[in-house]
Order: C-alpha cells, then structure tokens, then sequence
C-alpha cells in the first residue's frame, strides 16, 4: 500500500498516512482514460448551433423571372442554397453531443489519472489551509511550502468559502470538492493538493 507525507500549513512534515492500492495504485490504461476525456469533454458542449433550411427562409412564394426568354438560368425560387440569404445545405442543427460510458470504466478511468499522479510525485495531502481570514497572500504561502507548482488543484471534503475566496484571484488554482473529481481536471492539474479529510472522503467514494 503505497504511503505519502502529510504536510502542515506551514510545508513541515506532519508525518504519512497510506493511500489505497485501488486509487493510487490501479493499472493505468491511456486509450480508457483518452476515451473519458472525450466524453468529458463533449459532454461541455452546449449543441445550440441552428441554421436555416430552405423551407425556413422567410420569402421564396414567387419565381425570380419568367422560366423562357430572358437568357438566364431557370430560377424557382430566392430560398434555394445558390442564392445569398437562401437556405443552408447540410448546416447544424440543436443536438446533443453527449457519450455514453459505464459507471465502471469512467471510475477506471479516475483512478488511472489519480494513480499517474501518485507515480509522479504530484501529489500533495495536507492537514488543511490554517487559514484566519480570506486571503490570497496566505494562500500562496501555504502552496510555496506544499511545493505546489504550475497548476494547482485543491481538493476539498466540502464547501469552504475561504479557502474559495482566497484562491479565486489565483489563474493556476483551481477548487474542487473530492466527490466531484474528474479526469480532466486531474489531467489538466501540475499538482493535486488533498486535505486529509478530502482524500478520506475520495477513497471513501472511488476506492
């Protein structure tokens, strides 16, 4: 079972706690993980892109010209394709861009990423932010010391407004809750930091 140091607000050792085999160390397979990204991620898309067919163009009752004798083209009607303002060939339409994937693969997938990151030495457990007010100061003392770089993503056990607060004005750090965890956050992450409570409450959901 592997192990990892719990750090204190101020980066001292507040000694190790052990990490379960079937989170933080499951077999990682990219093509699973890959193919949770993409659900994810097409999931993000709203699909409300609408065009306008030729039967939906306002206009079109009358013919342009006469079909013989004036030397152009036989035209039927303004709302066809060819002319400007007619009717979209082949154009979107509202749909839904949602994926399908079972319960089992997309949990998988999550564990892959929270395992590579493990083997990486991205992660961080820490016994929480020590914080007395809201402040983004603070914050960045507290990440310094964790050895938290690039990316950062905070894992909470629950809602904590200061800890929100003091992280907001921060572009690198992002807040999300442990039964909230996702693939693409944790891929997108240099550095997952977890409180102790939070990694209790993640094991206790994913494990």
């Amino acid at each position: 079972m592997p192990q990892t140091t719990i750090l204190k607000a101020n980066g001292t050792d507040g000694g190790t706690v052990e990490l379960a085999d079937s989170l933080f160390a499951a077999r990682i397979s990219e093509s699973l993980i890959h193919q949770a990204v993409i659900r994810q991620l097409a999931g993000r898309r709203i699909g409300t892109a609408d065009t306008q067919t030729r039967g939906e163009v306002t206009g079109g009752g009358k013919k342009p010209w006469r079909q013989k004798g004036t030397g152009r083209a036989r035209q039927g009607t303004k709302t066809a394709p060819h002319w400007t303002g007619g009717g979209v060939v082949f154009g979107p339409h509202p749909r839904s861009y949602e994926q399908k994937m079972p319960l089992k693969m997309r949990r998988s997938a999550l564990r892959g990423v929270l395992s590579a990151k493990q083997a990486d030495g991205a992660l961080r457990v820490v016994e929480g932010f020590d914080l007395d007010a809201t402040r983004t100061k603070a914050m960045l003392t507290c990440l310094a010391g964790w050895k938290a770089e690039g990316k950062v993503l905070l894992v909470l056990p629950s809602r904590d407004e200061r800890v929100e607060l003091s992280a907001r004005n921060l572009r690198e750090v992002r807040v999300i809750l442990a039964d909230s965890l996702n693939v693409v956050d944790l891929l997108e992450a240099d550095t997952v930091v977890f409180t102790r409570d939070a990694l209790d409450r993640a094991q206790e959901v994913y494990a």
